[in-house]
């Protein structure tokens, strides 16, 4: 009979009352509690969930599940009853929520105090305030946020403004009808603030424009924060930004200007504001719209301009300056590639709440995106050293533009003939099929070296890869490089503290035995060593152009240096100093969101990099554009020309600007591979073990284990001194990949190449014709 009993008890909880769909959404965000919250404790998924709050059309919960989710929805109903009307007063819960009792044995996955546990935690009174700014808009509630109405918000009862889901900064009304407000949502990494600390800027450095299903024009800003837009057209929404949105970010230095205000339309804001979702092929390869849109022509009316890079995936629409104020909005528009998936992965693909969180924790650790990754590293470069700054008043008590010591000035400066790349005007006189060789040109590029695996080699089982941390940022950390023009200058004693180009004869630089300390020289096999002074690693065989970090270390491997000329730069400084720790800051930082910490232990380290993407996919996203933005930064201070019309010995665009600098770019490579270089030939001094493999900043050893401690010495959990170390800091190295021996081999025999770079597949082993460039 028990039996039966337990059969009726279950049917009847199957069918356990439940309030409307909208009234379980009111109940869930009243508490503060998240979609995910919710589901973990109910043991569902997230998107079942959001189903069962679905206005239009609401799923159903089953089985113990829905008992349970009755029994959080009781809870929650006790603790927030419906808001009274001014008509009316507040309404009981009605008597058909009451649930069932908890049939016994039939709940065994959903317990009831993991239910009371959920409840408790948001109790208003009981519990202790949440840091301020600590919660954003999670995937789910992304589209919610863009459900609520204001007058879904304003109907909000009172308890909520308690709970730690609530805006540190109160609901407001703007000027216009412009309403803001913040559901709740899921932590912000830490350091991240919902807005700006300059009043100025207090809703944050962007936001993303969508459609709601109303039709509402909304823009999702950080920190979870919604704003009503009542603009109806570009030119409008423009305006709106920047009397209404208080939108930016406070300049980075002190000469500097702050941000402006950067908005990212969704597809459907584009159609909603009259432009296309998709560029036309003629219109992606121009990178802008045809100067006859009807959207241009409707700034030209309204007096706004564009600059000359016209209305494409990153437009600025600006009007001239008057004094120090600036009327200029930037508009980054996913739909036509403004996020390239190389650098920020599916981020374009991302609900708006989720695409101004990833956005903003960028701007906020970086800075407010420019463009491409690329233009952005650039523009931090000017962000920490404008052009000009403000003079001391003269005697008329008035201030005028000068010139910022330390910046790179506001007209370009020539580079050296050695430096410019082919095509270059400064070699138009140069016969028209001449190729420049190592005497001529300044080649300082990363490593791609590899070589046979010998016959010990050969009996190790796995190929374990190692890769350098932000390298290139390390290349750049401390490094002195020009400011201005360079000076030429014949058979010169070599200084390692001036920068510049030197053509010296490094050819008599022995591998076989170097210098590794201040009076320590060791024994080397060099025929297992790539020479540092050239990117393929082969021994140069006179005369050449180098940097000053290349030039500096065959010095410090104890050898003499006679540069025959150069082509130096006395005004000189440290100016990437700035670049590089903003950079750094924002990588650590946002590494340890993602669990990986700068202290670990190297076992620990490599622990908690495994899977480390996983734990919070939009900032692993963050991670790649940091990345990307060290790199593409550098790669600018030598653009070459693109889609121009450009013929060989003709200017291009980018040699306009003064930050067009190939002699910076080249001593951070040059820095960078030596760096490399030195830490493989101390890993060769003390251990006897060989690279096999560098392809730029990933280096490939043999060994009998397959993870890195398998074969770095290690002693008492501390590192050589001057060799590899694990850990996340720029110039530490992390594990890139392993593969066996039989498959590097294998590869190798495939493509009828004994020296193919093992280093460029390591990481996964996948290996294409397209890859070898066969």
């Amino acid at each position: 009979m028990s039996e039966l009993f337990d059969a009726v008890d279950a049917l009847v909880a199957s069918r356990s009352p439940l309030p409307p769909a909208e009234e379980r959404k009111r109940l869930r965000v009243a508490h503060g509690l998240t979609l995910d919250e919710v589901a973990a404790a109910l043991k569902v998924r997230r998107a079942t969930v959001s189903g069962w709050e679905s206005v239009k059309k609401p799923t159903e919960p089953r089985g113990p599940e829905r008992e349970a989710y009755a029994r959080l929805l009781r809870q929650l109903a006790e603790l927030y009853p419906t808001p009274a009307t001014p008509e009316e007063p507040a309404a009981p819960v009605p008597a058909t929520f009451t649930g069932a009792p908890v049939p016994a044995g039939e709940m065994p996955e959903v317990p009831d105090a993991l239910i009371d546990e959920v409840v408790e935690s948001r109790r208003p009174g009981t519990q202790k305030a949440a840091p301020a700014e600590a919660r954003t808009l999670s995937t789910g509630e992304a589209s919610e946020a863009a459900a609520m109405t204001a007058t879904e918000n304003t109907q909000t009862p009172a308890p909520v403004a308690a709970a730690p889901a609530a805006a540190t900064r109160p609901a407001r009304t703007t000027k216009t009808s412009s309403t803001s407000r913040r559901p709740g949502a899921k932590a912000a990494p830490a350091g991240t603030p919902a807005g700006g600390a300059d009043p100025r800027f207090e809703n944050g450095p962007l936001a993303v424009v969508d459609i709601d299903d109303d039709g509402q024009v909304l823009a999702y800003c950080v920190g979870g924060l919604v704003l009503d837009v009542p603009a109806k057209s570009i030119p409008a929404l423009v305006d709106w930004t920047l009397k209404e949105a208080k939108l930016g970010q406070p300049k980075l230095s002190g000469p500097g200007k702050d941000a402006d205000p950067l908005l990212v339309l969704t597809e459907a804001a584009l159609e909603r504001y009259g432009l296309p979702v998709a560029l036309t092929e003629d219109e992606r390869l121009a990178g802008r719209l045809p100067e006859g849109h009807k959207v241009i022509k409707q700034l030209a009316r309204a007096e706004w301009k564009l600059t000359k890079r016209g209305f494409g995936p990153w437009a600025r629409i600006y009007r001239p300056a008057t004094g120090s104020e600036r009327a200029c909005v930037q508009l980054c528009i996913p739909a036509w590639n403004a996020l390239d998936t190389r650098h920020w992965g599916e981020a374009a693909q991302l609900p708006p709440a989720d695409l101004a969180r990833l956005l903003g924790v960028y701007a906020s650790r970086v800075m407010t995106p420019r463009g491409s990754t690329a233009v952005t590293g650039l523009e931090l470069m000017t962000a920490f050293h404008p052009p000009t700054r403000a003079s001391e008043p003269d005697s008329d008590g008035k201030r005028h533009s000068e010139h910022n010591p330390g910046s790179l000035g506001k007209d370009p400066v020539d580079c050296a003939p050695c430096e410019a790349p082919d095509g270059h005007p400064l070699l138009k006189d140069l016969p028209r099929f001449h190729v420049r060789g190592p005497a001529e040109k300044l080649f300082e590029e990363a490593y791609d070296w590899a070589r046979p695996l010998t016959d010990d080699e050969c009996t190790k089982r796995h190929l374990v890869g190692i890769d350098v941390n932000m390298a290139f940022a390390a290349g750049a950390n401390g490094l002195i490089v020009g400011i201005g023009a360079p000076t030429h200058v014949k058979a010169p004693v070599f200084d390692p503290k001036l920068p510049g180009s030197w053509l010296v004869d490094l050819s008599h630089v022995d591998l076989s035995r170097v210098k590794v300390g201040k009076d320590k020289w060791v024994d080397l096999d060099s025929s297992l060593l790539p020479s540092p002074f050239t990117p393929k690693g082969e021994r140069p065989e006179g005369p050449a152009w180098y940097a000053t970090p290349t030039v500096a270390y065959a010095v410090e491997l104890g050898y003499e240096v006679r540069p025959i000329e150069g082509w130096v730069r006395y005004d000189n400084g440290r100016y990437l100093d700035s670049w590089y720790n903003r950079l750094r800051d924002a990588f650590l930082a946002t590494m340890a969101d993602l669990g990986v910490d700068a202290d670990l232990s190297p076992a620990d380290f490599l622990a908690a990099m495994d899977g480390y993407r996983s734990r919070d996919p939009e900032l692993a996203i963050v991670v790649s554009a940091i990345k990307a933005t060290v790199k593409g930064g550098l790669g600018k201070l030598r653009e070459r020309p693109r889609g121009e019309g450009w013929r060989p010995g003709e200017p291009w665009r980018a040699l306009s600007r003064p930050t067009w600098r190939p002699d910076i770019r080249a001593a951070v490579i040059s820095r960078t591979r030596i760096n490399l270089h030195r830490k493989i030939v101390k890993h060769a001094a003390f251990t006897g073990q060989y690279p096999v493999a560098i392809l730029s900043d990933c280096v490939v050893y043999a060994a009998d284990g397959e993870r890195p401690l398998d074969f770095l010495p290690y002693k008492d959990g501390k590192p050589l001194p001057g060799g590899f170390k694990l850990g996340i800091n720029p110039g530490l190295v992390k594990w890139e990949g392993t593969q066996s021996v039989l498959w590097g081999e294998g590869v190798r025999e495939q493509f009828k190449a004994p020296e193919l770079n093992l280093a460029r597949y390591i990481k996964d082993g996948t290996v294409t014709d397209a890859d070898n460039g066969e």
